[in-house]
C-alpha cells in the first residue's frame, strides 16, 4: 500500500492555500499593517505576547521563541512572551476563576500600554483567545488575530485580523506558521540588521 496520492493532495492543498494568500491584495495589506505592528512595538522596546490553544498554543510558543532566540541569524534577543507556556498560570488560573479567562488575567499583569497581543484562534472564537483581546484593548494593547476564513468574534474584536484562506484547520495553521515565520524575519531585519 502507498500514501502518495494523499500526500501529494495534502502538501498541494497547502500550497494552493499559500499561493491564494499571497495573490489576495486585501489579504498582502492587512499583513503589511500587522507587521508594520510588530517592527514598531520590538524596535520601541515594548513586548510581542502570543497566546491559542491546542496546535496554536505550540504556533504561538514557536513564533514567541523565534523572537526571544533567534530567526536567521545571531542578534540581540527581541521582548517576547507566549501566555500558553506558563502551566501553573494557566492551571491556577482556569481552577480559581475560570479557563476563559487565563489568557486575559496574565496579561493583566504582565503587559504594557504599547505592546502587541497576537492571538491564534483557527475558528475566532476561543473563549480565552477572545477575553485576552477585550483585556488587552482596555490596557491599550493592539491586538492582532489570525483566524480562519471566517474571522468569528475576534474579527470584531481585534485591531487587525488575519483571515488565512481556507476552513480548514491544518491549512489555516500551515498559514499562520508561514505567515509568522515571515513577520519574524522582517521584524529581526528591521529592528537588528544583520552586520
Amino acid at each position: 500500500m502507498t500514501y502518495t496520492t494523499v500526500l501529494r493532495d495534502r502538501i498541494g492543498e497547502s500550497a494552493e492555500t499559500k499561493t491564494r494568500l499571497t495573490r489576495d491584495d486585501e489579504l498582502m495589506d492587512v499583513l503589511d499593517g500587522i507587521t508594520a505592528t510588530v517592527v514598531e512595538c520590538v524596535a520601541s522596546g515594548r513586548t510581542v505576547f502570543f497566546c491559542g490553544n491546542g496546535g496554536s498554543s505550540t504556533d504561538a510558543e514557536h513564533l514567541s521563541a523565534e523572537l526571544l532566540g533567534r530567526f536567521r541569524y545571531d542578534r540581540p534577543s527581541m521582548s517576547s512572551y507566549c501566555l500558553a507556556s506558563n502551566t501553573a498560570a494557566m492551571t491556577a488560573i482556569g481552577n480559581d476563576y475560570s479557563y476563559d479567562l487565563t489568557f486575559a488575567r496574565q496579561l493583566a499583569g504582565l503587559g504594557r500600554k504599547g505592546d502587541v497581543l497576537i492571538g491564534l484562534s483557527t475558528s475566532g472564537n476561543s473563549a480565552n483567545v477572545v477575553q485576552a483581546v477585550i483585556q488587552a484593548a482596555d490596557m491599550e494593547i493592539t491586538t492582532v488575530a489570525f483566524t480562519g476564513a471566517d474571522g468569528g468574534k475576534l474579527a470584531g474584536l481585534a485591531d487587525h485580523t488575519f483571515r488565512a484562506p481556507s476552513s480548514e484547520t491544518a491549512r489555516v495553521q500551515e498559514c499562520h506558521m508561514a505567515v509568522g515565520h515571515t513577520i519574524c524575519e522582517i521584524v529581526e531585519a528591521a529592528v537588528h540588521p544583520r552586520p
